[in-house]
């Protein structure tokens, strides 16, 4: 362990070209009116999870700096968002449907010149492994390819009348107005996106703030929103929350709020809206979302499942297995297969081929991962696995922690990070009220082969959480799926089809059906004297 922290971080040299870096990237644009505007103010600067050698000494890399705009900025791109959707009067919400494509069409062409910018970003800016920045990239131009392809279908399905009870009428779909999206450091693209491209193509307008990690990865793709979308439509600031974006919140404009983030946050700022029965919400929250391993079972998957379940990007994701409750009859057998998946994880930096193991980007969370294995270990556990627990710098290796019970922090914090919390149980119900009694409701997995067992438990937890996994980890995909949750894991369902649905409203046209009425409508339509009135048909 000691000749693996030693020669963890590289000197600059030993990088490849191609990953390499060059000089600190200084931004200060940010997007305001269709404009790129320059920030003379104060910056952030922007710190790498990546540390170098320099001699003896290792030190953390600057990656650059992004504007710390303030309230009244922020206001003024918010101000940009109301005028370009304008009551509703606006180009945007009443383009039609199929030119509103176009424009995303336009911007996924651009976005897709900037991989190679990007996923070199995703890997210094929060430690994402080559492979999952690479898949995180294109799983986002997937999810903007099948968004456009659900509204098309919802357009068609849209484009006829009905009749009923002597009422003739068109049933579409209509924007809700400006939106505010707020994405997680962890999916700073993939997550973002699946709220960010929803509420455009549905006619919204948008203020958009990445993530507090992540941010610098977004600088490539400024032009190409400039560029695809009539100004005012997309707006992008940065800043500290607390400073931005509760003047957003404060100043009741905000329609929609789209928030990945804890459930402590989102509430915060719902707060400040003045008339939070106006604010449509879309969340993402937290979750402690646990892996059940029943005496009758397929160890080898389970196994499997659970250590890729907690560990993939070092834990850090929502639905990562943030604990896992394992029958005492095969706990000795679990546990040792589980040391020897988690020993054979390399540990390295994000560009190196075959890496699962990587330093984490938030400042601090070595030390909170630290004092969750000393309490854990206070309080009877032990770290299982060799060398579990140690760290350097920015980096930490799993800790696998048993026995682990309800007397422990991390039994009920949610870690978000490489710490695996085992459970020995013998009665089941002392699992069952672990669901019952959460604050969180997101998902779980169930692992075993007993067809009785597994059907009372879906039964037991199907008005718990919004997901059952069974022999699976838990996951968001795939993304025409609902993602969901209960308690304080959630608001709203995203899905390609069910966003669609979340930014927007039916809204229905209707009149008698007489022969005058009938008239009246097929001239509307034949004339093409309504944008919202139509029978087009998008193939």
């Amino acid at each position: 362990m000691e000749r693996l922290l030693d020669s963890l971080f590289p000197r600059l040299e030993a990088i490849p070209d191609a990953w390499r870096l060059d000089a600190p990237l200084e931004q200060r644009d940010y997007l305001v009116g269709g404009e790129l505007r320059r920030w003379d103010g104060p910056l952030n600067t922007v710190y790498s999870p990546v540390w170098l050698k320099e001699g003896s000494q290792e030190r953390q890399v600057v990656l650059g700096s992004a504007p710390l705009l303030d309230a009244d900025t922020a206001l003024t791109a918010l101000d940009a968002a109301v005028d370009a959707y304008d009551k509703g009067r606006g180009k945007w919400p009443n383009m039609r449907v199929a030119e509103r494509i176009q424009h995303v069409e336009a911007f996924l062409a651009r976005m897709r010149e900037q991989r190679q910018a990007v996923v070199k970003l995703l890997m210094w800016e929060i430690g994402k492994n080559l492979k999952d920045s690479e898949k995180e990239f294109d799983r986002t131009c997937d999810y903007i390819v099948d968004t456009i392809n659900a509204l098309k279908d919802l357009d068609r399905r849209s484009s006829r009348f009905e009749l009923e009870q002597g009422t003739l009428g068109q049933i579409r779909r209509a924007p809700l107005g400006v939106a505010l999206c707020m994405g997680p450091y962890n999916y700073p693209l993939n997550e973002t996106f699946t709220t960010l491209i929803p509420a455009l193509i549905m006619g919204n307008t948008v203020v958009f703030k990445p993530a507090k990690f992540g941010v610098l990865l977004i600088r490539p793709l400024l032009e190409a929103f400039r560029d695809s979308f009539p100004p005012g439509v997309i707006n992008v600031i940065y800043g500290r929350g607390r400073e931005t974006v509760s003047a957003l919140m404060a100043s009741g404009k905000i329609d929609v709020f789209a928030f990945i983030g804890t459930h402590k946050a989102a509430s915060d700022l719902k707060k400040l809206h003045p008339r939070p029965h106006r604010l449509r919400a879309a969340l993402g929250l937290d979750a402690k979302n646990p892996g059940i391993v029943l005496p009758q079972v397929d160890l080898d998957n389970a196994v499997e499942e659970a250590v890729t379940g907690a560990l993939s990007f070092n834990g850090q994701r929502c639905t990562a297995l943030k604990i896992l409750f394992v029958h005492e009859d095969v706990a000795e057998a679990f546990l040792d297969k589980f040391k020897r998946k988690l020993a054979d994880l390399k540990a390295g930096m994000p560009w190196e081929p075959g890496v699962a193991l990587t330093p984490l980007p938030e400042p601090g969370k070595v030390a909170y991962l630290n004092e969750l294995v000393a309490d854990a270990t206070a309080h009877g556990a032990q770290v299982l696995n060799e060398h579990g627990g140690r760290s350097r710098g920015s980096f930490f290796y799993p800790a696998l922690l048993y026995p682990v019970s309800a007397g422990m922090r991390v039994y009920h914090e949610e870690q978000f990070g490489p710490v695996v919390p085992v459970v020995p149980y013998r009665d089941l119900q002392t699992v069952i009220d672990y669901v019952l009694d959460s604050d969180y409701g997101q998902q779980l997995s169930l692992f075993g082969n007993d067809p009785a067992t597994i059907g009372s438990l879906v039964d037991t937890f199907a008005n718990q959480v919004g997901r059952i996994n069974i022999n699976a980890q838990c996951q968001r995909g795939p993304d025409t799926y609902p993602f969901n949750g209960r308690k304080n894991s959630a608001e709203g369902t995203l899905s390609v089809h069910d966003a669609l649905r979340v930014f927007s409203i039916r809204t229905l046209v209707a009149t008698r059906f007489q022969d005058a009425n009938k008239a009246l409508i097929s001239e509307i339509i034949r004339n093409r004297q309504s944008s919202f009135l139509t029978t087009d048909y998008i193939f």
